[in-house]
């Protein structure tokens, strides 16, 4: 069994820009997503988020970005969200206890 490549795209609409993760966020995995997420998270202006739909695996450097994602929106007051969350990711999000500070769209809930 081989890993999925780990893959971020964006779109970026007049009111939010999504990031769409899939594949494995491990440390192999880390210097992308953060990169990517340091392009766009202190963007105020727009609504931010993670479409992690076609995430596969997540370790605890992936979540460890996530959170302080989701830190730097707090503090700017800007919305952040992530959406179609797989029930294995799920479990790991309620495992280490970030899935209540997780906003959760509509399409979040699936």
């Amino acid at each position: 069994m081989s890993a999925e490549k780990f893959q971020v795209d964006q779109e970026e609409s007049e009111e939010s820009i999504q990031l769409h993760i899939r594949g494995e966020l491990d440390l192999a995995a880390a210097l992308t997503f953060r990169h990517a997420l340091e392009e766009v998270v202190h963007r105020a202006d727009k609504a931010l988020i993670l479409d992690v739909g076609q995430l596969r695996y997540i370790d605890s450097t992936g979540i460890g970005i996530v959170v302080s994602a989701l830190k730097i929106r707090d503090e700017l007051k800007a919305p952040f969200s992530v959406r179609n969350i797989p029930a294995s990711i799920r479990k790991l999000f309620d495992l280490t206890g970030i899935s209540g500070f997780l906003n959760e769209g509509i399409e979040g809930r699936a």
